[in-house]
């Protein structure tokens, strides 16, 4: 139940995880925290996703490099403020679509590429606006997308997995859309229960105003760990009849998983090329299930 590390996994793990290491404590810091990351390597679990190092490599920075705090935080109050001034122009551009859920779809999957953990050092604001403005361009596998919303017009629970900071605020778009569409459909917002990467926290989904209710996963790791999920993030999976997930992360954590899981991300390492067959930043929306390559 994930996809688990490959050998070029690890190799990409650790040259990212020294590389901010190196950043924040120098290379004596960056090679202390590079022999130990080495060990939780040996000792992890069969059979894990990258996410599941997560929670260890903050450790290890707080040890060996003196982080302290959400390193991420600047990032994500530039990714929410980025969002939230341009949400009225985006939701205009979605309500004057033909099918104002797919284009909310659209919109959201472009949203995952605010993801300054993954994308080291390759997010652009300027080009996420450019992204934005040929989002109607997109093309979503549409025996996954007619799936979706079959299962929404007979569903009455949806439970949104969010990502990334600044990214919640396109989600904020389709979950409005989703409701604007089926209003019987009961929405949860997920998002992490700590800093994780730059995944949202209950802080960022109130910096963009989800007015759905809000609840959290209980856990710090950038993804969607079943067996590390909180009792209300646990029971809310379970009583959802759809469950849409964002990003890279919640695929890594919960494929195979067996529930009614519609992923949407954007493809971002040379493992999910393989796997899907497509090029890095390929918008893809995937049902679970879906044979893999």
């Amino acid at each position: 139940m994930s996809i688990p590390v490959t050998s070029e996994c690890y190799v990409c793990h650790l040259r990212r995880s020294v590389e901010t290491a190196r950043a924040l404590g120098g290379e004596e810091a960056a090679t202390a925290f590079a022999r130990e990351l080495m060990g939780q390597y040996l000792t992890a679990p069969e059979g894990v996703g990258s996410p599941w190092f997560g929670p260890g490599v903050t450790e290890l920075l707080k040890k060996h490099c003196g982080l302290k705090g959400d390193r991420f935080r600047e990032e994500k109050e530039r990714s929410n403020r980025f969002v939230l001034e341009r949400l009225e122009d985006i939701r205009r551009r979605i309500r004057a679509a033909e099918d104002p859920l797919y284009a909310g779809a659209q919109m959201a999957v472009l949203g995952n590429y605010i993801d300054f953990s993954a994308l080291q050092g390759e997010v652009s604001f300027e080009k996420l606006d450019n992204m934005l403005d040929d989002a109607a361009q997109i093309r979503l596998d549409p025996e996954a997308y007619g799936a979706l919303r079959s299962d929404l017009e007979r569903g009455g629970r949806l439970l949104y997995l969010t990502d990334n900071a600044g990214e919640i605020g396109f989600d904020r778009l389709l979950a409005e859309e989703i409701h604007r569409a089926y209003p019987r459909m009961e929405i949860t917002f997920c998002v992490g229960g700590g800093p994780a990467a730059n995944d949202a926290t209950r802080e960022d989904a109130a910096a963009v105003g989800i007015p759905f209710p809000v609840i959290d996963n209980g856990n710090t790791v950038a993804g969607t760990q079943p067996e590390l999920l909180g009792a209300e993030a646990r029971e809310a999976l379970a009583q959802a009849d759809v469950i849409l997930s964002k990003g890279q992360g919640n695929v890594e954590t919960l494929y195979g998983c067996g529930w009614n899981v519609y992923y949407l991300f954007l493809i971002k390492c040379p493992l999910f090329v393989k796997l899907f067959g497509q090029p890095k930043l390929t918008p893809m929306l995937l049902r679970d299930g879906t044979p893999l390559h």
